[in-house]
């Protein structure tokens, strides 16, 4: 449990120095560059990724609470519009980034929201639980966003068709595959 924590807070300290520590960040930013600075946050990023990975995968199944028997489908109901977000997130500008601002944030929520709907045991709440809260967290922190001059319809069937093809493919075997445990029960 403890390699899990060190990779969360790797990892979402590494993704809050812009809401945690503004002036730190346009000073380092300032004095050393930006290439230094966004090395040191992938590096982080990258650590806490593996850590949580491994501390995940090791922990035991400590039970907190048991989940709702409806948990597992609105998990799996949740994950479709996730990850349409998380591709609009990086995709050109389209409706859906000017409407949400901040669909990576967004497909987070619903991530980890749906997913402690349907995991009950300790290395769960303590992955997913972390990962809501920062999001919450960092949407509630987020600047008015600037307007948007010529959002692309393509961007967003592009975003919405990718985001359907992966939900797909991790229901049909890659969740299973890669996590060990089949979305849909």
């Amino acid at each position: 449990m403890a390699v899990l924590i060190l990779g969360l807070i790797l990892f979402l300290g590494a993704h809050s120095l812009r809401m945690a520590l503004p002036r730190w960040r346009s000073d380092f930013i300032g004095g050393r560059g930006e290439g230094p600075f966004k090395g040191m946050v992938a590096l982080s990023s990258i650590l806490g990724l593996v850590l949580i990975i491994w501390g995940f995968a090791s922990s035991e199944l400590l039970p907190v609470y048991v989940p709702p028997a409806w948990g597992a489908t609105v998990a799996a109901v949740l994950m479709a519009p996730a990850l349409i977000l998380a591709i609009a997130s990086v995709a050109p500008p389209g409706y859906i980034k000017r409407v949400v601002v901040n669909p990576l944030l967004l497909a987070t929520i619903l991530w980890a929201g749906g997913h402690l709907l349907s995991n009950g045991d300790l290395a769960g709440v303590v992955l997913f639980g972390a990962f809501l809260v920062w999001s919450l967290i960092d949407w509630a922190l987020q600047p008015a966003a600037d307007p948007m001059l010529s959002p692309s319809s393509r961007s967003d069937v592009i975003a919405i068709a990718a985001g359907l093809v992966v939900y797909a493919v991790l229901v049909w075997r890659l969740h299973l595959w890669l996590f060990g445990v089949p979305p849909l029960v």
